[in-house]
């Protein structure tokens, strides 16, 4: 394609003599060529003094406007020291020229023409460095580098910042450079003498880019990015930059690293560098303490450079200025910078590929990253034009009429077209991103009664919460908001000293209460759940990160089942950087998945069976992808698991795939060590020893309290021989053990064994074994009077706690499980759930089908009174501790209304349940 079919506007020349001049020299192109020169050179008087200058090569290659910039940057690479001065203003000129007219005359899109100017200032830097840091070494200066050194500027690096780094360079932009050398080249003796001459490279290479000379500039080149830079040399090693960040770096700091790029130098250790830097960068907590620093710092500049009040276009800057670039960049960084350290796909350094990422992962509706980007894009593009004029690094609009009237024309468009087009463009910016940054009333209410909450409120500066000015300055905005809500619950008071639980747990406040103002949804989510269930709110309290995932996107979609959340946290995992890493980001993961359950069951969005089948597929992918995390890591220390393996069994109500909020997790681990004595490693252990103490890992893994807390609580009493048996059993002796030796109750528990972590061969042989058990025991002449005895001293050693204690006492949830653990048995049934062993038991004709059902009634009953109870209260309900929202949850999930009739429906249902289970057993659990 020629240079004339690609062009899709043409500038209006504002001096047309000059333009008819300049467009003579291209007399035998295109007309539509001619225009467009003459156009440029009309309004430009830079672009026309290049077009003087450099006109010759522009006609020999404007045909090819893409093969003319490799070939200017190709020839950078080849300059000696001595050359490159005048050969890189050569080539600073030509692309100007060829970019400027391909930009006027629309032949290249706005990333192209940043592109090839962020590419040009790459090439520069670098080749500028790789020749000084050879002077250097060939002068001695820089200890222990050779030569062949310089081709990675000995450890040296550039990085590129703000519009460079995100190859996003203006028409005539300065180059933020931030220059480091990796200290770990270099021997500690000869520390100082290597900074010195990277210190000197640094002051040569800004010299050398930015010096004006008779033939031009390359580009003004400003090093005051880098850390501290009133008392710190212009080139630091890396350790020291990382320290500083680790220490005192601020957002500001942090959103300009999300455009940071290793761009000249020693590529791949600066590559090293950005990466430590991630979690300065990328917080692991969603981060809207972000948005009150980036609005703050928007203030800060209007303030410093006057350009607070109304848009009026004469004078306006572009960038700066309400409505301006800047808005659009603060907008879309500081989302990045508050979800990104979850989602990766929103590390992205440009602004354009930043709003469609975000908008992708629904953080911004589709429709406005839309509009911010052609409005971004139109704001550039302006910008540009403002520099092309004279080449001079300014973000104004003019402030004549004929000033506006040249840019217009330099665009190819009416001045009143410009006029009204900009204005509007500048306001729907301002309206779009003000309202993020500042949301208008964000603690205005005047509907709180008088008094309302005094007593309660006054302790509230005494928690660790509101310890600092800034936690409650944001609070003391949030406060009336959150008390008009919880004035407008149901029993206020009760949702009042429930927030008050929440509150007092809280460690610190800013993240969370910068949240709440930035998400008023979620202002209103604590509260129903105060007004409804104290124990989730507390569990709030100690864990408010997990608020992180209720505008993580999905947090209101369909439950993934257990093979998808075992494959999300496997990927979680791997990517953190140690053991203890992983530790804790499986603690974060497994707590903000809970939550999930909670407040979607709180929600009515799944009932108390759903729920339980939720909390069970959780810790079964936790375990899943945890256990070959434990493993490898014991593995480095003791060598690889001797023989196959081991197998991390579910036991009790989890083997059963059933748990509610507060539920630990029954476990044994079964292991085969295939004969093999010991292990092979650094220090090898005996195999009984090896995964006895592999066992003892894997429950720390789960149980330690640490940063983030803990996972489960574990019991391993259900393993052979109970608590006096190894903690970790061997498969060789398992099959005969059961046979031989276990108890009717170790048979029964063996109902509802399932193996959910470890080698799969082993597994497979696990089940074979349990079902070939189930079946040789089917026939036991001892199970029922077995049952029947410990269901006698059950029910003397445990009693009911009140009338609504579903799970104790004859006929409830206990006594149900043990009855279809019982049938299973009975049956040789390998089926898990209590839902299944007692249908088992109906088609054995252990019991009827009326039976079966009265069972099930009862079972079902008594378990959405436990795994509503265990959400509301943590404990037991009684109508003491249970609310009035309470009151009402427990309504809609057992269909009755009051506790006191529910109790009445809870003692007639599991009356009925116990007469059967005691016609089954032969023995009566005591009255229900």
């Amino acid at each position: 394609m020629t240079f004339a079919s690609r062009l899709t506007r043409t500038p209006i020349p504002f001096d047309p003599a000059r333009g008819a001049e300049a467009a003579d020299r291209f007399g035998d192109f295109s007309t539509d060529v001619r225009n467009v020169i003459a156009g440029a050179a009309g309004c430009s008087p830079y672009l026309n003094g290049l077009l003087a200058r450099d006109g010759a090569w522009l006609r020999s290659v404007l045909d090819t406007p893409e093969d003319a910039i490799e070939a200017e940057l190709s020839g950078l690479t080849r300059l000696d020291l001595p050359d490159l001065a005048a050969g890189l203003r050569q080539a600073k000129r030509r692309i100007a020229l060829l970019t400027g007219i391909a930009d006027v005359g629309g032949v290249w899109a706005l990333e192209d023409v940043t592109m090839a100017l962020s590419r040009l200032a790459d090439v520069a830097v670098d080749v500028a460095l790789k020749r000084l840091v050879g002077a250097e070494i060939s002068r001695g200066k820089v200890p222990g580098q050779t030569v062949d050194d310089a081709e990675t500027a000995a450890g040296m690096v550039s990085i590129a910042m703000g519009k460079g780094g995100a190859l996003e360079l203006n028409y005539s932009s300065d180059i933020d450079l931030i220059c480091l050398f990796d200290e770990t080249r270099f021997d500690a003796d000869d520390f100082h003498d290597a900074r010195s001459s990277f210190v000197r490279v640094t002051r040569k290479m800004a010299a050398l880019l930015s010096d004006l000379t008779a033939d031009g500039y390359v580009f003004r080149t400003d090093l005051r990015l880098r850390p501290d830079p009133s008392v710190t040399p212009v080139c630091l090693s890396m350790e020291a930059a990382e320290r500083y960040y680790e220490s005192v770096g601020r957002t500001w700091e942090r959103a300009a690293y999300i455009k940071a790029r290793a761009s000249a130098g020693d590529i791949a250790a600066g590559e090293r560098f950005l990466k430590t830097l991630t979690p300065f960068v990328w917080r692991k907590h969603l981060d809207f303490v972000a948005i009150q620093d980036a609005h703050d710092m928007r203030l800060r500049i209007r303030e410093h450079k006057g350009l607070g009040g109304k848009i009026s276009l004469p004078g306006h800057n572009m960038k700066l200025g309400r409505g301006g670039i800047r808005e659009i960049e603060f907008f879309t960084q500081t989302r990045q910078l508050i979800a990104g350290g979850r989602d990766p796909a929103l590390r992205c350094s440009g602004t354009v590929d930043g709003l469609a990422a975000l908008a992708a992962a629904g953080w911004v509706p589709a429709t406005d990253a839309a509009v911010l980007t052609d409005h971004y894009r139109h704001h550039r593009e302006v910008e540009h034009r403002l520099q092309m004029i004279n080449d001079a690094q300014t973000h104004d609009l003019p402030t004549s009429d004929e000033g506006i009237a040249r840019l217009a024309a330099l665009m190819g468009i009416e001045d009143a077209t410009l006029r009204a087009d900009l204005h509007a463009r500048l306001e729907d910016v301002h309206a779009l991103t003000e309202g993020f940054f500042a949301p208008d009333g964000a603690g205005a209410s005047s509907n709180v009664s008088a008094g309302f909450g005094d007593d309660v409120t006054a302790r509230w500066l005494t928690y660790p919460a509101l310890r600092s000015d800034r936690a409650v300055e944001i609070f003391n905005r949030l406060k009336p908001r959150l008390l008009e809500a919880m004035q407008d619950a149901a029993k206020p008071e009760e949702a009042l000293l429930a927030f008050d639980g929440f509150l007092s747990g809280l460690p610190a406040g800013v993240q969370v209460f910068s949240l709440f103002e930035a998400n008023p949804p979620l202002t209103q989510l604590i509260v129903d759940i105060a007004a409804t269930a104290p124990a989730l709110a507390q569990y709030l309290g100690r864990n408010s990160a997990v608020f992180d995932a209720v505008i993580g996107g999905d947090f209101f979609a369909d439950w993934p089942g257990a093979d998808a959340l075992r494959a999300d946290l496997a990927g979680v995992l791997a990517r953190a950087s140690d053991y203890e890493t992983r530790l804790d980001a499986a603690r974060r993961w497994m707590k903000e998945w809970h939550f999930r359950i909670g407040v979607h069951h709180l929600r009515g969005l799944v009932d108390a069976q759903q729920a339980g089948r939720q909390y069970g597929d959780l810790p079964q992918a936790v375990l899943a992808a945890l256990f070959p995390v434990v493993t490898d890591h014991f593995s480095s220390k003791h060598g690889p698991p001797p023989g196959r393996g081991a197998v991390v069994v579910a036991m009790g109500s989890l083997g059963a795939g059933r748990l509610h909020a507060a539920s630990d997790l029954d476990l044994i681990v079964i292991y085969d060590g295939q004969d093999q004595d010991a292990s092979t490693g650094p220090r090898p252990l005996q195999t009984r020893a090896y995964y006895a103490r592999l066992t003892q890992a894997l429950v720390t893994a789960v149980t330690a309290p640490m940063a983030e807390g803990r996972l489960y609580e574990v019991d391993m009493r259900l393993r052979p021989s109970g608590g006096k048996g190894p903690v970790a059993t061997a498969f060789s002796g398992f099959e005969g053990y059961q046979m031989a030796d276990a108890w009717t109750w170790e048979h029964l528990a063996l109902t509802r064994a399932k193996v959910v972590a470890g080698d799969d061969s082993l597994a497979r042989d696990v089940e074979t074994i349990r079902a070939r058990v189930l079946d040789a025991k089917s026939t036991g002449a001892s199970v029922l009077a077995d049952v029947s005895d410990m269901r006698r001293r059950i029910g003397q050693a445990k009693q009911p706690d009140g009338l609504w204690d579903a799970k104790i006492g004859a006929g409830r949830l206990q006594d149900i499980e043990l009855a279809g653990q019982t049938m299973a048995l009975r049956a040789g049934h390998t089926g898990r759930t209590t839902a299944d062993q007692i249908a088992a038991g109906v088609a054995g004709g252990a019991i009827g089908v009326a039976d079966g059902e009265a069972l099930m009634v009862a079972a079902d009953l008594c378990w959405s009174v436990q795994a509503a109870a265990q959400l509301l209260v943590g404990a037991g309900i009684g109508d003491a501790v249970l609310g009035e929202g309470g009151r009402r949850f427990m309504a809609r999930e057992t269909g009755v209304e009051g506790l006191d009739a529910l109790a009445a429906e809870m003692n007639k249902v599991c009356s009925a349940a116990n007469a059967v289970i005691t016609q089954l057993v032969g023995e009566s659990h005591g009255e229900g």
